[in-house]
């Protein structure tokens, strides 16, 4: 059954909201009273359809319906999650969470996306505090994982254990705060960090792209993968963290900072940041710029998921939940029907996936293929663990027919056939498709090997039966046209 989310606050925050909700199959109602808020949602919906899909190798859920509405009483009733994202000013969003309470489910999540007030505050004066909580995300919300959960004594633990459920099937990180405190956890860094970067540049010791530049060729790239503590202890080597508190530790008592005063926001220093600003990156539009963005987000998060490592673990532990719902996970002995194509891939091409001409470059094309093998492998017992024993398959041909254009963001999916299954040998045929239009053929030619001699052997009793299964099965299929075919051959 299709869940249902509202969204109360379309701008850049709740229109990431409403893109993280509907991709993964949620239905989503949005309230805003702004006149273009439909235009802003459909904006950020645009960006978010382009990146999101790209984080995972699997394709996401069918996505959900969006709809507006003109009350806040007809976007809540009967919805599951309400994320509230109005402007912070704590007499509108009481009174927004007032109405909210006045017309939504008691079991529903309240979630509001403050970045400064703690939910002891938000829940002042409300009808049911229990369900009001602090969900704080991070831009752009359909791309970044962290979310920032924090209850208030008042807050009921059954909500929050359904919050940090629901946030975590949707892909995401709830950081559960472990206590009320004024900006949470991340946004105490950040406004550090902008302190002492609104010092450099008043002092004229950096510009603003040179601060830029010191963080995002420096320590920003060891943040990303490492964080702040981890980074550290690294850095004391073989003795880690002690090793590190003792060497630099002194340096603390060192006057380097005035994270406890900020400079007085001056017209002059106002226009000297943006100056600056534009002087730095003024040559691209904030549209150029949210794009580049996405694309390096969702670059990184993927060399971080191919290490599982960081957000890219949080991103594998997302894309298994996808396969088991989408049924990808399967076994051969699972499935009760195999005589026709079994389906090995279903995914988005990603976005690094494309190349120069704007279309999936040939090398993905093999990797899609290499991956559909691999997944029927897996399908007929020759998994990881079975890998661990020392037998696999070795791929010894491949030919591959480019017949149509694949774009990223394209949905697509591989059928598996297979040609021939017995003893060492295993032939598959496997057809690419875009919905009903074929891409690609893909023909592998594969030898169980011995891992300790690299020489052909038999594989377990338990993988030659399934392969037979499929084998005899397929044998009724016609035979696919291009099978066998050489390069260059005439029709």
């Amino acid at each position: 059954m299709t869940k249902t989310a509202a969204i109360v606050g379309g701008g850049v925050i709740g229109g990431g909201w409403a893109a993280r909700f509907l991709l993964n199959g949620w239905d989503v109602r949005v309230f805003d009273p702004d006149p273009e808020a439909q235009r802003k949602m459909d904006e950020a919906l645009t960006n978010a359809r382009r990146a999101m899909p790209g984080l995972v190798d699997v394709a996401m859920p069918a996505e959900g319906v969006m709809s507006f509405h003109t009350t806040i009483e007809d976007a809540v009733t009967g919805a599951e999650w309400i994320q509230e994202s109005v402007p912070e000013r704590l007499d509108i969003k009481h009174k927004t969470l007032a109405e909210i309470q006045a017309a939504c489910l008691a079991s529903a999540v309240i979630g509001s996306s403050t970045s400064g007030f703690k939910p002891s505050e938000l829940q002042d004066g409300a009808a049911n505090p229990g369900q009001i909580m602090v969900c704080h995300p991070f831009n752009p919300v359909y791309l970044m994982p962290l979310i920032e959960v924090v209850p208030s004594p008042a807050t009921n633990a059954a909500h929050v254990t359904k919050a940090k459920e629901t946030l975590t099937s949707l892909g995401m990180y709830p950081l559960q705060v472990r206590k009320e405190i004024d900006a949470h956890i991340a946004d105490r860094f950040l406004e550090a960090v902008w302190r002492e970067a609104l010092w450099l540049v008043k002092d004229g010791v950096a510009t603003t792209e040179e601060i830029d530049n010191a963080i995002r060729y420096g320590f920003g790239i060891r943040w990303a993968q490492m964080g702040l503590f981890d980074t550290y202890r690294t850095a004391g080597g073989e003795a880690g963290m002690r090793h590190f508190m003792a060497q630099f530790g002194p340096a603390l008592k060192w006057p380097w900072t005035k994270l406890m005063d900020v400079p007085e926001f001056t017209d002059e220093l106002v226009d000297l940041i943006a100056g600056q600003s534009d002087a730095q990156s003024g040559h691209m539009s904030i549209a150029d710029m949210l794009r580049i963005r996405d694309n390096n987000l969702v670059a990184m998060m993927r060399a971080l998921k191919a290490q599982d490592f960081g957000a890219g673990a949080l991103m594998n532990a997302h894309e298994q939940h996808l396969r088991a719902q989408s049924g990808l996970d399967a076994r051969v002995a699972d499935i009760a029907d195999v005589s026709q194509p079994l389906v090995t891939v279903h995914r988005t091409v990603p976005l690094d996936w494309t190349d120069y001409n704007g279309h999936m470059n040939e090398a993905k094309y093999l990797q899609a293929f290499g991956d559909a093998t691999d997944r029927f492998m897996e399908m007929i017992g020759c998994d990881a663990a079975y890998i661990a024993t020392g037998g696999s398959y070795f791929t010894a041909e491949t030919h591959i027919r480019h017949v149509d254009e694949a774009h990223a963001g394209a949905v697509i999916e591989v059928r598996t056939q297979v040609l021939m299954g017995q003893g060492k040998k295993m032939h598959l045929w496997h057809e690419m498709y875009e919905a009903d239009r074929l891409l690609a053929t893909g023909e592998h030619f594969l030898l169980h090997v011995s891992l300790e001699s690299r020489k052909p052997c038999d594989p377990s009793a338990e993988i030659v039966s399934a392969l037979e299964r499929v084998a005899v099965a397929h044998a009724a299929l016609p035979s696919p046209q291009g099978a066998g075919r050489a390069v260059g051959q005439r029709p």
